[in-house]
């Protein structure tokens, strides 16, 4: 279902303007931009071999989602040119803006922020996966909207395996409910969990909250039926990546360590 994170390192299609410009900031001639994403891509691809190397795992099991929130999509081009090509947005709204940008692109998109029933009918079509299911109305309603576009989604139920407030998801005692009730549901295909560490947690406790979400991935495996394998676990950013591959991640949320040395907002 996931293509393949990574492909031969070349450029596979010309340059159309000379530079790239970041609000705010001064433009970067645009072989410079590429050279130093090209660069971050490599660097990053090293450091995932190595994880699943420690790990004792295999490379092809972790698949790099590439998380272009806070560029634009002449950056979001330029990380497909080097090589990745899923790519992952928090907003609706950018995803459908970068998609009609990268429309020619080989790119899958993966919504990876909080979605809004409002925008599902119009994000649907658009996305390889939803990592974001939160409650059971965002379960249904996306169901009610795939059918009605003749779609079977994949998605992912969100648990907050780090207890804030703040984060969305499901509690982790709950989320067998929600996939009892994706049983009844034709038009959505949970794929698996997504989780998001404490962001002032140390890396014991971040570990032990990835593994947390590995441990319920795996009762629900014994309780699902058996065309609900649950293969993904989507966890780990640019801080963590290391430690969610250590947990057992299949999917990375990476952004900050590509746009490395360009002046871009924080990310993820």
């Amino acid at each position: 279902m996931l293509i393949r994170s990574t492909r031969h390192w070349a450029f596979s299609r010309p340059v159309v303007s000379t530079s790239i410009f970041v609000a705010g900031t001064q433009p970067y001639p645009m072989s410079s931009t590429q050279e130093i994403i090209r660069r971050n891509i490599q660097r990053l691809e090293e450091q995932v071999q190595a994880a699943c190397h420690a790990a004792g795992r295999d490379r092809r099991e972790v698949t790099i989602v590439a998380v272009t929130k806070y560029v634009d999509w002449p950056l979001a081009q330029e990380v497909v040119n080097a090589g990745l090509s899923v790519l992952g947005e928090s907003r609706p709204q950018e995803l459908w803006r970068k998609a009609e940008h990268l429309a020619t692109s080989d790119v899958q998109w993966h919504l990876i922020g909080h979605l809004q029933t409002n925008k599902l009918k119009r994000t649907l079509p658009l996305v390889s996966m939803i990592h974001s299911i939160d409650s059971l109305a965002l379960l249904s309603a996306t169901n009610h909207s795939a059918a009605t576009l003749q779609l079977t989604i994949p998605v992912l139920l969100e648990v907050n395996i780090s207890g804030e407030q703040q984060k969305h998801g499901f509690r982790p005692e709950n989320v067998a409910r929600a996939l009892e009730l994706a049983t009844e549901l034709p038009h959505v295909c949970v794929q698996g969990l997504m989780g998001m560490a404490g962001l002032d947690s140390t890396d014991d406790q971040v570990l032990a909250q990835f593994s947390s979400l590995q441990i319920v991935r795996d009762q629900l495996r014994g309780q699902a039926p058996d065309h609900l394998d649950l293969p993904h676990l989507s966890m780990g950013m640019s801080r963590d990546f290391r430690l969610a591959i250590q947990a057992g991640a299949t999917l990375v949320r990476v952004g900050s360590a590509i746009f490395e040395g360009l002046a871009i907002a924080p990310e993820a």
